[in-house]
């Protein structure tokens, strides 16, 4: 069986009975066209299915009405919401996004910015291990409008936006404290990670602000995966006197130490109350829900994403900024409250 030919900008302009440049111009929202032969040239493309091709259109535009995202990692709920958001604010605005992992390694990110350089308008990078000194001297690309996530951008003139974990890590802990918890455990995150450690120095700085003992048995290694929380439910059991609360640096990590925890017959928050950072979906549907810090995941991605497309259309003189998204405690029933 024969394929059919694709249609090409020259079928629409025939049909139209206007010239190949008069297409294009409509194709790229030029104002040299009337609004009746900008009509009739679109219900002409319509009939015949016409897609342009994007490639064409990026030759005569110099955009390609494409933003990159590269992530540490494309799975999971909270990467989940990320790309929700930054896809919803760049449809908003007729673009794509192209969505890609590095792994929290260098080489990748540089051999990734190697394929798509002068294939994308803008980028999005979500590198929270990364110091941003290196990050501007040597990764990102100095041409092309840039926006750090979850990076702490420290004196480098560069655009960021970052979730206040400190605050959201000292409320949910004096929740517990206020509880009467006075033995809190915490599943820490990466070392490396600039989440991790923020949410690390806010449980700590809660401690010390309500005199409770600051142990270093009770900072617990993870590394903000499922299996990282379970595999620490152990050692907290192990602890003597055993800590009656953990809080886990993030809910994936929450959700593992809540099954390690019911596996072995502990009652939540009976026995243990537990708590969780960032309020990912589905959190609210665990039995017991789980009482979680609220991180604006979709909006971080839609925010980052209104910002580099200001920047690529020079909407606005814009100087480097690093906007700080603030956090919301969510109460629920695994810390021990009840409705």
């Amino acid at each position: 069986m024969a394929t059919q030919p694709s249609v090409t900008i020259r079928d629409v302009a025939k049909k139209a009975g206007v010239s190949v440049a008069t297409v294009s111009r409509v194709l790229n929202n030029s104002a040299l066209v009337t609004d009746k032969t900008r009509n009739r040239i679109q219900s002409v493309a319509e009939k015949l299915r016409y897609i342009p091709n994007a490639s064409a259109r990026g030759l005569n535009t110099r955009r390609s009405d494409i933003v990159a995202l590269l992530l540490p990692a494309v799975n999971g709920d909270f990467f989940s919401e990320v790309i929700r958001g930054a896809d919803e604010a760049a449809g908003e605005q007729g673009y794509h996004i192209l969505v890609s992992s590095h792994h929290n390694d260098p080489s990748e990110m540089q051999a990734e910015l190697q394929v798509i350089a002068g294939r994308v308008d803008g980028l999005l990078l979500m590198a929270p291990n990364q110091d941003a000194h290196t990050l501007r001297r040597k990764i990102l690309p100095s041409n092309l409008p840039s926006v750090l996530l979850n990076c702490r951008p420290g004196r480098e003139p560069l655009d960021a936006l970052t979730v206040d974990n400190k605050t959201g890590a000292m409320e949910v802990v004096a929740h517990l404290i206020g509880h009467g918890h006075r033995r809190i455990a915490i599943i820490k995150g990466l070392k490396e990670n600039i989440d991790s450690r923020e949410r690390l120095e806010g449980y700590r700085q809660a401690l010390k602000q309500y005199g409770c003992e600051r142990l270093s048995a009770l900072e617990i290694e993870g590394s903000f995966v499922e299996s990282s929380g379970y595999d620490a439910v152990p050692a907290i059991l192990n602890l003597r006197p055993r800590p009656t609360a953990v809080f886990a640096s993030n809910d994936a990590m929450a959700v593992g130490a809540l099954s390690a925890l019911l596996d072995a017959g502990v009652s939540i928050p009976g026995e243990i109350a537990l708590a969780g950072f960032d309020d990912t979906p589905g959190v609210q549907y665990l039995t017991p829900s789980l009482t979680t810090v609220k991180v604006p995941i979709s909006d971080l991605g839609a925010q980052a994403m209104k910002r580099v497309l200001d920047k690529v259309h020079g909407r606005k003189r814009l100087k480097p900024e690093h906007l700080v998204l603030p956090t919301e405690l969510v109460i629920r029933h695994s810390c021990g409250c009840q409705f």
